[in-house]
């Protein structure tokens, strides 16, 4: 069976709704998400409430910073006023909702294990925070190395925006260098399936990831940048910057 993984949807109502009819139109029935549903977008609480229907859900570092004041200090300014703003958002008094919304939110599990593969929003080693970034491999080499020791076959990761495949070479290939598939072998990948609502690769389309077993495919989807950024425009407590780079991709 197909499944549909997504990751870093931000908020971003018209992104995740394009790439849930993109889900629909392949007749997939299961959609799993790595996490960070809420942040930068003016949309959290729509975006919260397809989150609600999917297999399951887990927690990234937004939904953790929403909970933990400290944690939320150590975002960027904007990152920062964006996820105050979504709490506000998610405490109204008034939508009956909110309450099952911020205890969803709330009870989001750190990982999710099937047999050998594992899926978490950071990496296998530190699940909610830690960045594995394309230049990991040649920056930090011993650090990729020893989260290659944490997990048994393949891990499915998001937070860094940009989708590709980490092999145990430590080489990092992009979804263009692998004409948009993985194909799975006995060696250990990490797998990044990229963001749904704030791409971070110079591409401005959604991008998410069917898996079947045995072959991940990067998917690109288009949408209404347009909209959503005049949506973050509309919010004087949103930085205007955060709808800006919708366009860029970056």
């Amino acid at each position: 069976m197909k499944r549909a993984i997504v990751s870093d949807i931000h908020g971003n109502q018209m992104a995740l709704e394009a790439v849930l009819a993109d889900i629909q139109r392949q007749g997939i029935e299961e959609v799993v998400c790595l996490g960070d549903v809420i942040g930068y977008g003016a949309r959290p609480l729509q975006c919260v409430d397809h989150a609600r229907k999917f297999l399951w859900s887990l927690r990234g570092n937004h939904e953790e910073g929403l909970f933990d004041a400290d944690r939320r200090r150590r975002f960027s300014l904007r990152a920062a006023d964006a996820l105050d703003w979504t709490r506000r958002k998610l405490e109204a008094p008034g939508d009956p909702e909110n309450a099952a919304r911020m205890a969803f939110l709330r009870e989001m599990p750190e990982r999710h294990i099937e047999g050998d593969v594992i899926y978490c929003h950071g990496s296998p080693r530190l699940p909610v925070e830690e960045y594995l970034k394309p230049t990991m491999g040649k920056r930090h080499p011993e650090r990729l190395k020893l989260v290659f020791t944490t997990f048994e076959h393949v891990a499915f990761v998001g937070h860094t925006h940009f989708p590709g495949v980490f092999t145990e070479d430590l080489e990092f290939m992009t979804p263009a260098d692998l004409g948009n598939e993985y194909e799975l072998e006995p060696g250990k990948a990490i797998i990044n399936v990229g963001s749904v609502g704030q791409p971070r690769d110079g591409n401005n389309r959604a991008c998410y990831v069917v898996f079947d077993g045995k072959t991940a495919v990067f998917r690109r989807v288009a949408y209404d940048v347009d909209v959503a950024a005049s949506r973050i425009y509309a919010v004087p407590d949103l930085d205007d910057g955060l709808g800006d780079r919708l366009y860029e991709g970056r």
